[in-house]
């Protein structure tokens, strides 16, 4: 794969992924605990084939024993980003869980800084700041209107971020191990999880055909396979390229439930997901002009 065809993979990456927030708009029946167990349930599936299809006769069962404490943080990691989006989704606006996601970045600076005592930049720390105000202008406003399920969809959407941080750190300190497991395996094992954790909670099932229709393809087409091929670019792509290109969910994501669900961002959600698009945006591409 070439460097400009890695872009426009990634591109199609974050289109993938940005369609969750006006599929969900498009469900009739299906609620909360629900959403996530069938879309879990199906990414899960999927994984299963195409996981035996890349990597061949060896038993995906083997290599999720063998995969020690390090596959099975990551499995617990992709667990709590797979269930806390869905169920943001349910409390908040698509443009309010996109954007408090967006942080993923500056919360694995942090945590490569405190775990693997990787030295912030200035500007690093300036983008935290700023996205820090950013994300308490939203939830400020969201406080002081009353509305509970907006500040609270608001706080569930936060713990993605922080997951996703401790995952993107564990992978860094096992990079260029020798021994390090099959990391992608740690995805259908998130899935896995999160679909038996939410299955207690989801019945009883009420999704009607055409909603299991819809969350199959959030399984699929919005998970599955975006993260497989996530994984390919990762291989091409540095760090930075991925991490500004992966912004473009947060435009795709609001673009999508604007036109598709006729779900307008609130003025706050603007203001305050502009400053944290701003200080990502800055800050990433400041390290990718310096490399």
């Amino acid at each position: 794969m070439t460097h400009r065809q890695a872009v426009w993979v990634m591109v199609a990456v974050t289109l993938m992924w940005s369609i969750a927030g006006v599929v969900t708009r498009q469900l009739e029946a299906a609620r909360s605990f629900e959403l996530t167990f069938w879309r879990s349930a199906f990414n899960a599936a999927a994984l299963v084939v195409l996981l035996a299809w890349l990597r061949g006769p060896r038993p995906l069962w083997l290599t999720l024993k063998s995969g020690g404490k390090a596959l099975w943080l990551s499995g617990l990691c992709w667990a709590v980003m797979f269930t806390a989006f869905m169920v943001a989704l349910t409390l908040t606006s698509v443009a309010n869980v996109l954007v408090t996601m967006a942080l993923g970045p500056l919360f694995t600076a942090l945590g490569a800084s405190l775990v693997l005592r990787n030295r912030l930049t200035a500007r690093t720390w300036g983008a935290i700041v700023l996205a820090g105000l950013g994300i308490a202008w939203m939830y400020g406003s969201q406080v002081s209107s009353g509305d509970t399920r907006q500040w609270l969809g608001t706080a569930v959407a936060l713990a993605v971020p922080v997951a996703a941080a401790v995952n993107w750190t564990l992978l860094q300190h096992l990079k260029g191990r020798a021994q390090a497991p099959d990391m992608l395996c740690a995805v259908l094992l998130g899935a896995l999880l999160s679909a038996a954790v939410t299955w207690p909670l989801a019945t009883p099932l009420v999704a009607s055909t055409q909603d299991i229709a819809w969350l199959a393809l959030l399984g699929v087409v919005q998970l599955a396979i975006p993260c497989l091929l996530a994984v390919a670019v990762a291989k091409v792509l540095s760090g930075p390229e991925i991490a500004l290109l992966c912004l473009l969910e947060v435009i795709f994501g609001v673009a999508w439930a604007w036109w598709g669900a006729s779900e307008m961002p609130t003025p706050s959600v603007l203001a305050g997901g502009l400053l944290v698009l701003l200080a990502l945006a800055g800050n990433e591409a400041l390290n990718l002009r310096r490399r």
